[in-house]
């Protein structure tokens, strides 16, 4: 099948900005962070940070009314390697549903993973998509990985619910123009403000001091010449974060703010339509 094309939108259709760092198992603990923001020229203001303690909440704010975009840090697609061999289908939505109706838990997906990866040769059971690997100096999880950081569960639980939602998946699937959802990697945007330094999941001083320095940069507006405006309450709540949720769903907004000011949201002219694409990659 012939990879999709990016529909052309134009851009700055949405009023509301949406960056989302997602959970498999969110809990009161660990819950989504949705970064909401609104665009003005090169600023981007952060408005307010949600925290979504349960997949219905999840589910509840993608049933807002539009229009919104939104950058969500899961796999919107899975590798085509992946989906071929198992017969899983052609299409990014096709995959997903098929996906659920043999898999009934995400601990079914993983055994799937398993049995898929189980003699195959070394380096090769967990694939990754071509996106995961067109950014220079960084590469992100395969969309197979469900231990360690656990994103074939993220995509698993997540990108059925955007589906089940009817927003629009440019260049994947049609739905609701007035609500727009993107794949983001928080990860990338952090590696071009400071490198390999880790930021997160840790209280530990060096991290502390990455966290002032990732929040400084995006303040000074050194990604892409766009500039975050924080309160003062909000950048000491991004940097005290010793998990980097809140930072990480900031990343993402940054990556739903760029692309709403570009033509077809920034996506290059063809898209895999089962693997899908990360914004800005």
């Amino acid at each position: 099948m012939k990879p999709a094309t990016a529909a052309a939108d134009p851009p700055g259709m949405a009023t509301a900005l949406w960056g989302v760092d997602f959970s498999s198992v969110p809990s009161r603990r660990k819950p989504i962070v949705v970064a909401h923001g609104e665009l003005s020229g090169p600023v981007l203001r952060l408005l307010r940070l949600d925290a979504l303690p349960t997949l219905a909440g999840f589910e509840a704010q993608l049933a807002a009314p539009g229009p919104w975009l939104g950058a969500f840090d899961f796999p919107f697609g899975l590798p085509r390697e992946f989906v071929e061999s198992l017969g899983l289908g052609g299409a990014a939505a096709e995959v997903s549903a098929e996906l659920h109706r043999r898999c009934a838990s995400r601990m079914a997906f993983r055994a799937l993973v398993d049995e898929w990866g189980r003699g195959r040769p070394p380096g090769r059971r967990l694939v990754h998509r071509v996106t995961d690997t067109a950014m220079t100096g960084v590469s992100s999880t395969s969309p197979l990985q469900t231990r360690y950081v656990p994103v074939g569960f993220m995509y698993f639980e997540g990108f059925s619910r955007l589906l089940a939602a009817g927003v629009k998946l440019p260049a994947l699937h049609d739905g609701d123009a007035g609500r727009v959802a993107l794949e983001a990697y928080p990860g990338a945007v952090a590696h071009e403000l400071i490198g390999r330094r880790s930021y997160k999941n840790s209280e530990a001083a060096d991290r502390l001091i990455a966290r002032k320095d990732l929040v400084d940069a995006l303040e000074q507006g050194r990604w892409r010449g766009l500039r975050i405006r924080l309160s003062h309450a909000q950048r000491e709540s991004l940097v005290d974060d010793a998990g980097g949720d809140r930072l990480d769903a900031v990343l993402c907004l940054l990556q739903a703010g760029w692309a709403a000011t570009r033509t077809g949201y920034g996506l290059p002219t063809a898209v895999d339509p089962v693997e899908g694409w990360i914004t800005g990659a």
